[in-house]
Formats: structure tokens, C-alpha cells, sequence
């Protein structure tokens, strides 16, 4: 995730993952161009080879990539989040007056390193509780800086 927008009126972070997503298509590729390539030998294994190998990478993109976008709107009021992905689109917008902070929600993973993700934080309103931006949780240095921008534009 990275910071698309900062200005004092508006914080965008957007996250984008495009190089899943061309890995995904080069598979799919891969298989359904050698599927049409053995379909010249033989016609129902080359076509099962095809939609098998290509509906399976197909299934896996559909699944897995997913646009996230989050923006801090002070004019507006709102928080907005909005998850588009092939299957659906979801937005979610909070009161920005109702966010306390964000902060890091860590884990420990299989091998015991520490992972973590992004958590906003809502202390009023509806949406009160702890609302995890990214829903897996990463080593990576990401999740630190997604808070630190966050919690540097809130207290402007």
C-alpha cells in the first residue's frame, strides 16, 4: 500500500496489486496458448488442457486480486474505503470526526516473526471498533508507514 495523495484536505493510499496480477494473466496465457498448441496433435486434450489450466488461473485472479483504496476527506467529513475487485465493489465510508488513530495489529506468524497490518481505529458512532484495512497480515515495512501517514494526517 502506498500513499497516493497528501495534502491537508485529503490523505489517498492506495493499493494495487499488479504484479500478481500480470503473473495470473501469464499463467493463463501460458496454459491456453499451449493447449491451442497441442490441440493441433489432439484436439480434446489440448482443449481440456486449455480451459482446465486456464479457468484455474482465471479462478485464482478473480479470487485474489483485489483494489483498495482509502480516503481521508476533511472537507467532506469522511473516511471512505473501497474494495474493487472482478467480483464486486464494496464502499465504506465512516465519520472522519469518529476516527481516534490507526495503529499496528501484530501477530505472530508459523516461523515466529512478528507480521502486522494497518488498523483504524473508530472510538464513536456506528462504526465504533478497530477496522483492519488490509485483511492479511505482512513483515514487510508497509503496515508501519500506512500508520505513521495516517496518524501524521490526522493530526494535522
Amino acid at each position: 500500500m502506498k500513499v497516493l495523495h497528501d495534502t491537508p484536505d485529503r490523505l489517498i493510499l492506495d493499493e494495487t496489486p499488479w504484479l500478481i496480477a500480470l503473473l495470473l494473466a501469464g499463467f493463463i496465457l501460458v496454459f491456453v496458448g499451449s493447449g491451442l498448441f497441442i490441440m493441433s496433435e489432439n484436439l480434446l486434450f489440448g482443449l481440456a488442457f486449455a480451459v482446465f489450466g486456464g479457468g484455474i488461473g482465471a479462478v485464482v485472479m478473480a479470487m485474489l486480486i483485489e483494489r483498495l483504496q482509502i480516503i481521508f476527506d476533511r472537507h467532506a467529513g469522511t473516511v471512505t474505503i473501497r474494495r474493487k475487485s472482478m467480483r464486486r465493489y464494496t464502499q465504506v465510508s465512516h465519520n472522519l470526526d469518529n476516527v481516534s488513530h490507526a495503529e499496528l495489529e501484530t501477530t505472530i506468524g508459523s516461523k515466529g516473526d512478528k507480521l502486522s497490518r494497518p488498523v483504524l481505529v473508530i472510538t464513536k458512532g456506528m462504526s465504533e471498533g478497530r477496522h483492519p484495512l488490509i485483511t492479511a497480515y505482512s513483515n514487510l515495512s508497509g503496515p508501519p508507514k500506512i500508520v505513521a501517514a495516517i496518524n501524521g494526517w490526522l493530526k494535522q
